[in-house]
């Protein structure tokens, strides 16, 4: 008898620090937990290395080393080699649309028309246990097809159509910690944890549909993070038996350094691999967070930072050359904007500017593109269908000719605003409050801003009280001035809406992060501390 059919079994080595969730036995069931066990046991100790790992290379950055192709892997940069070739579910990818997992968003995602369906428990998402639990329900319902909604409020049910988009799970970053599922007194990886509580429970129904299991990649930093995936990807089709090659992955190169190693980051993954992607907003934060002690990376206004600037278009045309000769896809990035109600003209503004960025993506050479919301699907499928009427462009080579040491390594032009920093004060504050409350994806001014954009904000905030950064308008941005305008934006916050403690938790969490003498190194750490907390004291309500 299988044994997750038995009541759940008490492990004496495993322990759930939560208020316990009316899924919960479902999705930590007995056979889940062993699987989790095993997980921890056989690559919690490599991982803890290579977080280590990366804060030796900050240290060397910090003493002004520069990144760049290593020797070590030239014959792997300089052979005739080629990853596994795409399955036949993703050989058209050319709308991607992304969206935490809560039950409404993955049924409108997965019925909107676009190709693929990104599920995120990462940077769209707020890691609440009810979150993570529900989240892992509500794809298991998915995966089955019996996924469904009635909302009695407005009146209307919810549940997929006949034709719904191929589903794609992104699990939390390496970086990041489950303190939920703790083993040993250990908090289990939140990489290992999302990841193996879909794996275990849907990889083998879709691996009988061609279907996957297909994952999203993030935050890899090296070609050994990577090797580390490939090991934990190995085992996991071993231990359900699976055929290998069953699940496949794309990675995010949203990191600096892995830039310089992606022909590396695919040759480790390459009996697993199904594409790189343009991960651009926390690309930008990580050349920011990487250079952040060194006054000749000081970058301009968030505003000014876009794919047109000579050292984002480099990397992603170096991402397109470098897949298309390894026989993968080369996803798009993200577009921030999203439709805007009531206002005809900013509008017709914000989607003139999608599709600009649709349409450069395609004419490059890239094979697919994402994006953040329904309304936007047809405008991305209307600029890849007219510019690429294949299922992709895999085979259209791209020679593009890198100095690295001029593009990739470059800064975007422009100057620092009182505006742009007072922008950047508002997006962080209000980001963090919505965050504590349970919500990791939300509209501000017009924008859709996940953690990867809030991100930017505070580091740039941070870097220009580094380096006594002059705004245009002749004014030094000091610890003084950014900690006026956090109380002016307060007090325009708390008129907008009504205060609670979110917003006052919010508010002291960013002051803390961005006027601290030591740079944080991811700000969803020190917010998930207060999460906890929160739940601890039972301010957050449950969602399902």
């Amino acid at each position: 008898m299988n044994s997750d059919n038995n009541p759940q079994t008490t492990y004496t080595n495993v322990k759930l620090n939560r208020i316990q969730h009316e899924f919960e036995n479902e999705v930590l069931s007995n056979g889940a937990i062993k699987f989790l066990i095993s997980l921890h046991e056989s690559f919690g100790f490599e991982r803890e290395k290579i977080i280590q790992q990366r804060q030796d290379i900050q240290n060397n950055l910090d003493d002004g080393w520069n990144p760049s192709f290593l020797d070590e892997t030239i014959d792997i940069r300089e052979s005739n080699w080629k990853a596994v070739k795409p399955p036949s579910a993703l050989l058209d990818r050319r709308v991607e649309i992304t969206g935490p997992v809560d039950r409404k968003m993955i049924i409108n995602g997965m019925n909107s028309g676009a190709n693929v369906f990104m599920a995120d428990f990462e940077d769209s998402c707020s890691p609440t246990w009810n979150n993570i639990i529900s989240g892992q329900k509500n794809l298991l319902d998915a995966v089955s097809g019996s996924i469904s909604l009635e909302d009695k409020v407005k009146g209307k049910f919810y549940k997929l159509n006949d034709n719904p988009a191929v589903l794609i799970v992104r699990p939390r970053g390496l970086h990041l910690e489950e303190y939920h599922f703790q083993i040993n007194q250990k908090s289990i990886s939140a990489s290992l944890f999302d990841f193996g509580i879909f794996f275990y429970h849907n990889a083998k129904t879709l691996s009988k549909s061609g279907l996957g299991p297909f994952f999203y990649i993030p935050k890899i930093e090296s070609y050994k993070e990577a090797r580390l995936w490939n090991k934990i990807i190995k085992f996991s089709e071993n231990y359900l038996g699976l055929e290998s090659g069953t699940t496949r992955v794309t990675v995010l190169i949203e990191t600096i350094l892995a830039g310089y190693q992606m022909n590396e980051i695919i040759f480790e993954l390459k009996d697993y691999i199904a594409g790189l992607n343009c991960g651009r907003w926390d690309y930008i934060f990580s050349k920011i967070k990487k250079f952040k002690s060194r006054r000749d990376f000081i970058f301009p206004n968030r505003s000014l930072v876009t794919m047109d600037t000579k050292y984002l278009r480099s990397y992603s045309k170096l991402l397109i050359q470098t897949c298309h000769s390894r026989g993968i896809h080369a996803m798009g990035g993200m577009a921030a904007q999203i439709p805007i109600k009531n206002n005809p003209d900013a509008n017709n503004l914000a989607i003139n500017k999608v599709k600009l960025d649709k349409d450069r993506e395609a004419k490059d050479g890239h094979d697919g593109t994402w994006v953040a919301h329904p309304g936007l699907v047809p405008i991305a499928l209307k600029s890849f269908n007219n510019l690429m009427p294949e299922k992709n462009q895999i085979d259209k080579p791209l020679n593009f000719s890198l100095d690295d040491s001029v593009e990739l390594m470059g800064t975007p032009p422009g100057e620092i605003t009182y505006n742009g920093l007072e922008q950047n004060i508002q997006v962080g504050i209000k980001y963090i409050a919505a965050w504590l409350t349970g919500i990791g994806c939300v509209p501000i001014n017009n924008l859709m801003e996940d953690a990867a954009t809030a991100e930017i904000s505070r580091a740039q905030i941070w870097q220009w009280i580094k380096h006594s950064a002059k705004t245009s308008e002749g004014e030094i941005i000091s610890s003084d001035l950014v900690n006026r305008i956090i109380k002016e934006q307060m007090y325009k916050t708390s008129k907008e809406q009504k205060q609670n403690v979110f917003l006052n938790q919010a508010t002291e969490l960013f002051r803390e992060i961005v006027l601290s003498e030591t740079f944080e190194e991811f700000l969803t750490i020190p917010a998930y501390t207060q999460l906890l907390s929160n739940e601890n004291q039972k301010l957050l309500e449950p969602i399902k």
